[in-house]
């Protein structure tokens, strides 16, 4: 049986693969890219702000960790109907025409496949 040999370049250097020496020095995460938040429709432009703005609403970012606590879900904030709708109404707002045509081609679309019968 004829196996390929796969090579692995570091600094100019092949090595066969597994066999190439371990990279010390430091792992770099780059920056989250800017997002709206779902919790009041701002945006979030880093980690450290996507941090703080989940602990001022008293929310906690969850991964694998099984001994994490999380907050009980409270639905939205300023549960009163109208602060609801102006909630809603600002972001739309918000939204861009094509990012507006989106979400309402994707709520169309929802509605279609969930009212298929069986």
């Amino acid at each position: 049986m004829n196996m390929k040999r796969v090579l692995v370049y570091v600094n100019g250097v092949a090595y066969e693969k597994g066999t190439e020496p371990s990279r010390s020095g430091a792992m770099i995460m780059p920056d989250i890219k800017p997002y709206r938040s779902m919790i009041d429709g701002s945006e979030i432009t880093s980690r450290s702000k996507h941090r703080e703005h989940l602990r001022a609403h008293g929310y906690q970012e969850v991964g694998n960790e099984t001994t994490a606590l999380l907050k009980a879900a409270q639905g939205i904030p300023d549960c009163d109907p109208q602060g609801r709708k102006e909630l809603i109404r600002a972001q739309i707002d918000a939204m861009s025409h094509a990012e507006f045509k989106r979400a309402v081609t994707r709520d169309i679309e929802r509605v279609k496949w969930n009212s298929r019968k069986e």
